[in-house]
């Protein structure tokens, strides 16, 4: 009984098989991984040989490696192991020139392993490279976005959210405090940065930026994005509470309403979304009176005194039942209006206001 001969695949073909395989897949121009692994041939054969004048040519077609000495055509002949002179490479071309050269195949018998290994090399990291590449593609205008993923893997600092080509990086400081992340969760996260600077590419996500409120109004409420609802802006103290400026320049349209929405059905969601925390609709006004006191809600009844109006300073009065909820608890309120009026604000009672010399019915 005769044996079955063995079908040998020659290396060269199943390499470049293997090559065509990963530029279909990652969508990467060959002719560059070619180049480059020509290059980084040439450079591990001089190393190789200690030969400067060495260059590798990877065949596209069969991917076999031919490596050539080569001298150059000058003048004067200062060198005779790389250059040759016009006059005797005229003997053996007479079409060449000056800085025209002459290659050699040299033999690469030894050569062969540390070829191969370069080539893998070369292939490996252009991979990487064109893989980064499409990664930043698809998310390099995701910045301040918010995305959709699933929770993948955890570590000790960090949550991994996958976002389809690649995770993002929640840092467990950036999530909700008080909420509970569950692996293979669906999650939405806010892009705070595409990091490209260091060895991996890195999307840096967050859940307590403010942004992160500013893009769940926008999701939820369709308004924002016909123009018909506009949003000032966002402060928040991540798990307690946020404030939102939004208005019309619609005609008796309602943008508090619009937020709240029937039944209060979009503010109901956007709070679920935040696992509980707090949120003022605040009705932006360009009279910064106005718009300090409402930002100051739920408190009412204040006065509100413009005391520098180029650095934006303020000082608010408010009664005896407004003056501690215009504050807020540890001084929430008062912080978040600031924020979202842009205002350094003061807030007085009665008789700290009288000892200024404040007249509040001559307001």
């Amino acid at each position: 009984m005769k044996k079955k001969e063995e079908t040998r695949i020659d290396p060269k073909v199943e390499f470049l098989g293997a090559l065509d395989a990963i530029v279909k897949e990652k969508g990467i121009d060959k002719a560059k991984i070619l180049e480059a692994m020509e290059l980084a041939l040439t450079a591990a054969y001089k190393k190789h040989t200690g030969k400067s004048n060495g260059k590798a040519k990877v065949d596209p077609v069969t991917g076999e490696i031919k490596v050539y000495s080569y001298v150059t055509v000058v003048e004067e002949v200062t060198n005779p192991e790389i250059e040759i002179s016009l006059e005797d490479a005229k003997k053996i071309n007479k079409d060449l020139e000056i800085g025209d050269t002459i290659d050699t195949e040299v033999p690469t018998d030894d050569f062969g392993r540390v070829a191969a290994s370069t080539a893998k090399q070369v292939v490996v990291q252009k991979v990487r490279e064109a893989e980064r590449q499409m990664i930043l593609d698809d998310f390099q205008d995701k910045k301040d976005e918010l995305l959709v993923g699933t929770v993948a893997l955890e570590d000790t600092d960090n949550y991994y959210i996958n976002l389809g080509r690649s995770n993002g990086v929640l840092p467990k400081r950036d999530i909700i405090p008080g909420e509970k992340i569950v692996m293979g969760s669906t999650i939405k996260v806010y892009v705070t940065k595409i990091d490209n600077s260091g060895r991996n590419l890195v999307i840096k996500l967050s859940r307590c930026h403010f942004g992160f409120v500013k893009r769940l109004f926008e999701h939820e409420i369709p308004e924002f994005s016909d123009g018909t609802l506009m949003m000032y802006s966002v402060a928040r103290e991540p798990g307690v509470r946020s404030k939102v400026a939004v208005y019309s320049e619609r005609p008796n349209f309602e943008p508090i309403g619009a937020c709240i929405g029937e039944k209060g059905v979009r503010i109901a969601n956007i709070i679920k979304e935040l696992g509980g925390e707090k949120v003022d609709i605040v009705k932006y006004d360009k009279d910064p009176k106005i718009f300090i006191e409402n930002a100051l809600l739920p408190a009412k009844n204040l006065t509100v005194l413009i005391t520098n109006e180029k650095d934006k300073e303020a000082i608010v009065i408010g009664d005896k039942d407004n003056y501690s909820l215009a504050i807020g608890k540890k001084g929430i309120n008062a912080r978040l209006a600031s924020r979202l009026t842009k205002f350094k604000i003061e807030i007085k009672n009665m008789e700290e206001a009288s000892e200024m010399g404040i007249n509040i019915k001559g307001e």
